[in-house]
């Protein structure tokens, strides 16, 4: 009593004691498995939340708005749960979860590693008492009982050796020993996954990047609307679509090339789910479409007046050379046209009421004429031009839409999650089985071999197979002796 007052005046007469009692208990508050289940409970929520809400950007802003009321989402996006994984509170609950892993694992792994690395290999009397898997086979000779039991314990692969003491030997095996450690590997591989998302949502940047075949660019518009430069270019050699026979689009894919320092340095086809990766940035595919410029015009020309003709392929940027004084160049193309006070205009983006716009140049006449196909009265200069045109196709531009990410804490997510398999194997398949056998001399002087095991789990099935183990030890002795009734087991298994 007294030293308990003591103890308590010391306390209160020490600030910086009671300032280290009050340090110690949060450190084992957060350190406590109530502690780390529950963040880890949390932590699951909110990233399932994350798969269920739409996320920015990867969904089309009227699709978000479609799905939400306007007070519903300026609720989600006040909270961040319209872009979870990079909001500053998932960030520090990843953070928190970190620190409790981390303090659980120091605080339960110095006798973790103790029990791992020093096992208890003699077994004493007090030991042996307290042991609840073991039996007891009566042995005339101390030498051949342990040479069956090492025999039987080898076959049954717990690897055994002969441990000699100043006054006693036995025997001690064990199996999958790293099981013990499976724990340790899973809090490793928790540690690598958050660290990679905290890493990711500090560091890491998402964007797009729109290409149309043959351009090229470094040029990435971010998440926020800001701009991004990359120290190399990405061009669109190609890209398409295929559809399914009812005309729904299958796949996308582009052929893109990098060109680094002016050389093309790497090229790929990417689809789907199979990205272009490039100095640790990442080009997905993400859709696909039709610009509504020309990419090309095919046109029959004929010179005005004569029955020849010869085709011609326009694309909108260079023009077309007819004869030695005549050229003719696309202007404009209009999707879907109409016509007000003298002057056409686009009604739509959509291919509707398509029209084109040439101009034919002729140094001859030192004259330029408007050529419009279909011919529009108020506009055109058809008829005056010196070639008469009439359309064959026309090839639409298409583009190609790239998200593109840098997400430098992805190898410690993957490196992470494929730890985890490795230690959830151990943990699941694996068990960590103990075993001990010793001569034993019995108050009455008889001799018997002792024989106990554990294991960390599956307690049913290794006892069963405690029991198998044991009666072949005991088999092989009898058969030894030649006697017609053999002698009992003793066993306490499961005492």
């Amino acid at each position: 009593m007294e030293s308990g007052v003591h103890s308590s005046s010391l306390e209160k007469g020490n600030p910086m004691a009671g300032k280290q009692s009050i340090a110690k208990k949060i450190w084992q508050t957060i350190g406590a498995i109530k502690t780390g289940v529950i963040l880890l409970i949390l932590t699951v929520i909110v990233a399932a939340a994350g798969t269920v809400i739409l996320q920015r950007p990867a969904t089309d802003i009227d699709e978000i708005q479609r799905a939400y009321s306007p007070q519903m989402l300026r609720l989600l996006d006040a909270v961040g749960l319209t872009d979870v994984f990079h909001a500053w509170w998932f960030v520090l609950l990843l953070a928190l979860v970190s620190v409790s892993i981390i303090a659980a694992s120091i605080q339960r792994f110095p006798n973790a590693w103790r029990f791992y690395s020093r096992p208890y290999k003699s077994p004493n009397d007090s030991f042996r008492k307290a042991l609840a898997i073991q039996a007891q086979v009566p042995v005339d000779n101390e030498d051949r009982a342990l040479a069956v039991a090492e025999k039987a314990f080898n076959e049954a692969g717990w690897k055994p050796e002969r441990i000699v003491r100043e006054n006693s030997f036995s025997l001690f095996g064990e199996k999958h020993r790293i099981s013990e450690m499976a724990v340790y590997i899973v809090h490793a591989s928790l540690l690598l996954i958050f660290v990679g998302g905290i890493v990711d949502a500090l560091t890491g940047w998402r964007g797009y990047m729109a290409l149309t075949r043959g351009s090229q660019s470094n040029q990435i518009e971010l998440r926020n609307g800001d701009k991004r430069m990359l120290p190399f270019a990405v061009r669109c050699n190609s890209a398409g679509q295929e559809n399914y026979k009812d005309g729904s689009p299958k796949r996308w894919w582009s052929d893109l090339t990098v060109i680094d320092g002016g050389n093309e340095t790497y090229k790929k086809q990417i689809v789907v789910n199979d990205p272009l990766v490039y100095q640790g940035v990442r080009f997905y595919q993400a859709s696909y479409g039709q610009t509504g410029k020309v990419d090309q015009l095919l046109l029959t020309a004929s010179l005005t007046g004569s029955s020849e003709t010869r085709d011609i392929a326009l694309d909108g940027e260079t023009p077309f050379v007819l004869d030695a004084d005549t050229t003719v160049r696309l202007v404009e193309f209009i999707p879907d046209y109409t016509v007000s006070d003298g002057r056409v205009y686009a009604r739509s983006k959509d291919i509707e009421n398509p029209a084109a716009r040439l101009v034919v140049e002729s140094k001859k006449l030192g004259k330029s004429f408007d050529v419009w196909l279909p011919p529009i009265p108020e506009v055109e200069h058809n008829a005056d031009a010196p070639y008469q045109f009439q359309p064959r196709d026309v090839k639409l531009a298409y583009y190609t839409g790239l998200e593109v990410s840098h997400e430098p804490g992805q190898w410690a997510v993957w490196s992470g999650v494929v730890l985890m398999g490795l230690g959830l194997a151990f943990v699941f398949y694996l068990v960590h089985v103990r075993v001990w056998a010793a001569p034993v001399r019995q108050v009455d002087g008889s001799l018997v071999l002792w024989i106990g095991g554990t294991a960390n789990r599956n307690q049913d099935v290794f006892e069963r197979r405690f029991r198998e183990v044991v009666k072949e030890i005991q088999s092989e002795l009898n058969s030894e002796k030649g006697s017609s009734t053999p002698a009992e087991a003793h066993s306490l298994a499961g005492r």
